[in-house]
């Protein structure tokens, strides 16, 4: 999954590609690398972030959407928290919503049951303002795992079937380093669940105050991520840096084919 912000103010490249063309420029970049999904977000969520308005939001996203549609033949997902978000997105032609709240802002849930388009469901613990300030956990995997049950409970009492679910544990979002790493270690525990996983390191703080490197330098960093991802389980990858994690990722593969 090949990360397109839509954005001026996401930590990695905020302001790139704010204009169709530069998006679009940039879509046919990642798909050329390999990217199988392209996952566009009109509001940053990185520790911190302001809230974007709605009407902004759709301004953001929306059109470039309906142009990646029109030119490539590439699954889309919408990066999203709101109901109106997801709805017009599917209407232009997104594939997926992947939302960072679980679809627990209102109207979410019925916009996703009212459509044919499977949801990926996010841990994220407190919101993106002040997640990083003090996360804590009683038990850092049974509280998620709590958490995805609860959701997807939620999802099938309004006719999500669990077939149209996917499971992200949230890397960074509400998770002090340590949680972090013991979240990527035991990445296939969720699997018991029963539903694909998707895993997004991709150039995060956990990477940085690990390794002590800056954003455009944590290249390394998140293709080991990546690779440790795909070994506990994950079945979607969602990178900034695609040409570099699908060659890593084929790699791995190959060698397992090798083994005796």
């Amino acid at each position: 999954m090949g990360i397109l912000n839509v954005t001026p103010d996401s930590f990695s490249d905020g302001g790139k590609y704010t204009a169709v063309n530069t998006a679009l420029e940039q879509v046919e970049r990642m798909i050329d690398a390999g990217a199988s999904i392209i996952d566009i977000g009109g509001e940053s969520t990185r520790p911190g972030a302001v809230d974007v308005v709605l009407a902004e939001e759709l301004q953001r996203t929306i059109p470039v959407i309906e142009a990646i549609k029109e030119r490539f033949d590439i699954a889309v997902s919408i990066d999203t928290s709101k109901a109106l978000v997801m709805k017009e997105a599917i209407l232009a032609g997104a594939d997926l919503v992947n939302d960072v709240r679980a679809l627990q802002e209102e109207g979410c849930l019925e916009v996703v049951a009212n459509s044919n388009v499977p949801v990926c469901l996010m841990h994220m613990q407190g919101q993106p303002r002040t997640m990083q300030s003090n996360p804590q956990y009683q038990d850092l995997l049974v509280d998620i795992m709590g958490f995805f049950e609860q959701r997807v409970a939620a999802c099938q009492q309004v006719g999500i079937g669990k077939e149209r679910i996917l499971l992200d544990p949230g890397f960074g979002f509400g998770k002090t380093l340590e949680q972090n790493y013991r979240l990527l270690a035991n990445l296939s525990q969720f699997k018991k669940l029963g539903f694909p996983l998707l895993s997004g390191t991709s150039r995060k703080s956990m990477i940085g105050n690990l390794l002590n490197r800056e954003v455009n330098e944590r290249l390394a960093g998140s293709l080991a991520t990546a690779m440790l991802a795909v070994q506990q389980g994950a079945s979607i990858i969602r990178v900034h840096d695609v040409q570099e994690t699908v060659d890593t990722i084929k790699i791995l593969q190959y060698t397992h084919q090798m083994q005796a």
